[in-house]
């Protein structure tokens, strides 16, 4: 078992990717489902799993964008989050956005769900083999699996 696979067990937690326009679409709506998973992650529901290449590239994304900067979403980012193993995004070609990738390669490599808003990756749901889901299609399943 990885350390990342030991401390979501410990805490209980389901780990997800988060990619970087959810992040966007939070900060823009705080009454969005985006909003909703990342309130998730902080009240400790779920685990952002991230790499560097993830972690790097949504940094860079957000601190473009003045209304919302780094400072509103980097404590999402928790060490005990951060996934070490092997990521091979070359795996995903097939998918069009190059910097999509790495998203992809990271949810299945940690064998969690990927949550994005991008037509891209939700289209090849299918073909990539992974959980890929929208904001609020994450936020419907973890109800139901809450329920008794």
């Amino acid at each position: 078992m990885t350390p990342l696979q030991l401390a979501m067990a410990q805490m209980r937690m389901e780990g997800v990717v988060i990619d970087t326009n959810v992040l966007v679409a939070a900060g823009f709506n705080a009454r969005s489902a985006s909003e909703r998973v990342l309130a998730a992650i902080r009240a400790r529901r779920f685990q952002l799993v991230w790499n560097e290449p993830t972690r790097r590239e949504t940094e860079l994304i957000l601190r473009r964008i003045p209304l919302l900067g780094w400072d509103k979403f980097g404590d999402l980012f928790w060490p005990e989050g951060e996934f070490t193993g092997h990521v091979d995004p070359h795996d995903f070609g097939f998918i069009e956005d190059p910097d999509d990738r790495k998203f992809a390669a990271l949810s299945a490599a940690a064998k969690v769900p990927l949550v994005t808003n991008d037509h891209h990756l939700l289209t090849h749901r299918n073909r990539i083999g992974l959980n890929v889901l929208t904001p609020g299609a994450f936020l419907a399943r973890a109800e139901e699996k809450a329920r008794p």
